[in-house]
């Protein structure tokens, strides 16, 4: 089972970002953190990459519901969405919440799981 799905989208990082977010936005996703891998492993250990940013999307009731069902939860989240510089494309990978999440066992969390899927499915469709 593969842990990630996505698709690679034509644009500049940044307008490919706005248009995550967004659409990240539009189906009840905040983006609680953004990592820029690229500048930090520059400042940290001078190492030169590709753009490369990670966004921590969480959807609050999703999340709810998937903290109630098991309180350790916590662990596996936010969803984490990857936007990568492919030779003047953009990749966007998103973590596979249904995969993720069905390594706890419980059909509560099973069911968030998802429908957190569902909706970020919908997030990368809607990128043009």
């Amino acid at each position: 089972m593969s842990y990630t799905f996505g698709d690679t989208f034509e644009g500049s990082m940044e307008d490919v970002e706005e248009q995550v977010t967004t659409a990240l936005a539009e189906e009840g996703f905040g983006v609680l953190t953004r990592i820029d891998v690229q500048a930090t492993l520059k400042t940290k250990i001078d190492v030169d990459r590709e753009p490369y940013v990670i966004l921590g999307a969480c959807n609050p009731v999703l999340a709810h519901q998937a903290i109630s069902a098991d309180e350790d939860l916590g662990a596996l989240l936010p969803c984490n969405v990857v936007l990568r510089d492919v030779g003047g494309s953009v990749a966007v990978r998103v973590m596979d919440p249904k995969a993720v999440l069905s390594i706890v066992g419980n059909p509560a969390v099973d069911e968030a799981g998802a429908m957190a899927r569902a909706k970020l499915e919908r997030v990368v469709a809607s990128l043009q």
